[in-house]
């Protein structure tokens, strides 16, 4: 082979798994970034995943908030009218939280199965819904069990 095709081959060879490695490491990169979406019967059904963060998506429970009297720790039921879950939050939650209203928080669950929020991202207005939570709720019954 001649020097100048060869040196040719081994930039091109080179290029390819550079290519190649930078590819791998965007794969990873998204992968690790990526947030699902779980309804509460898919989280009481085990589809998400434990120590992981994950979007959870529902309406707020009537008469199911309670607040800690000595710091801003906060639960709440959220049902997709089929099973309800109950949600801690440690902060302070938006303005626009209240009873009755769609909400999708991100959080991971725990070893002993309980949904720790981060973060509680409430409807902009009273004629939103987040798509998620729409979705869900539309393929649901109106009854909910929580368990």
């Amino acid at each position: 082979m001649h020097p100048l095709r060869k040196r040719r081959l081994i930039l091109i060879i080179i290029m390819i798994i550079g290519v190649a490695t930078a590819t791998g490491f965007a794969l990873t990169a998204f992968n690790q970034n990526l947030m699902f979406f779980f309804s509460p019967s898919d989280v009481q059904a085990g589809k998400a995943p434990e120590n992981r963060l994950f979007r959870m998506g529902g309406i707020v429970v009537d008469g199911s908030v309670k607040r800690s009297d000595t710091n801003t720790d906060v639960w709440f039921d959220i049902t997709d009218n089929e099973k309800a879950m109950t949600v801690k939050y440690s902060g302070i939650l938006p303005d626009l939280f209240r009873e009755g209203q769609g909400i999708i928080t991100k959080g991971k669950l725990n070893a002993k199965g309980e949904f720790i929020a981060e973060e509680v991202l409430a409807k902009h207005d009273e004629n939103y819904m987040p798509p998620e939570v729409a979705a869900t709720m539309k393929k649901k019954p109106t009854e909910y069990i929580k368990e």
